[in-house]
């Protein structure tokens, strides 16, 4: 009887202890390519009660975690916020950037909120333009919060080509 208790008991704190288990989800390509670019991830998710970012910036991933999947997802979309994107591990926190792009051909888009703290920044902003066809200059330096772009090009492609490089950002109106 004693050790059919005991089982139980040891079952029971093993129940608790995983439903208390801490939810997580890594997202990878999210663009950090120095210091200011970690601690802005941090700052970011820091906004978000409960969640905690983990950035492994050699293999550019981002573990978010958070004491539930509501967390977990408040803190990518804090992430976003801040300029920074990638793909994540678990289906149920996915980052979405709502880019506010059309998909229609403009010749000129003001992108704000892309995050630009140095120059490794810029040029990842830059490489990221330059790849969409029909760009022509873009105004994007080191801490500006928006810089504008010319050309005859699709607005949307701006940002898929951001997202590739681990950053997002909106069109300004």
């Amino acid at each position: 009887m004693k050790i059919s208790i005991l089982s139980l008991i040891a079952a029971l704190s093993l129940c608790l202890s995983a439903s208390a288990a801490e939810k997580s989800a890594k997202s990878s390509r999210v663009h950090r390519c120095c210091k200011s670019c970690v601690r802005g991830v941090e700052k970011a998710v820091a906004t978000v009660p409960g969640a905690k970012a983990e950035v492994d910036a050699d293999n550019r991933t981002v573990t978010l975690s958070g004491p539930d999947t509501a967390t977990v997802k408040k803190a990518a979309d804090a992430m976003v916020k801040a300029g920074y994107f990638g793909e994540s591990s678990d289906p149920a926190v996915t980052l979405h950037a709502n880019s506010g792009a059309k998909g229609e051909k403009v010749h000129k888009l003001t992108v704000e909120g892309v995050h630009l703290c140095c120059a490794k920044c810029v040029k990842a902003a830059d490489k990221a333009v330059k790849s969409v066809p029909g760009t022509a200059e873009h105004t994007a330096t080191k801490g500006a919060e928006s810089f504008e772009i010319t050309g005859d090009f699709n607005d949307k492609d701006i940002f898929t080509a951001l997202q590739k490089e681990g950053l997002t950002g909106k069109a300004a109106k």
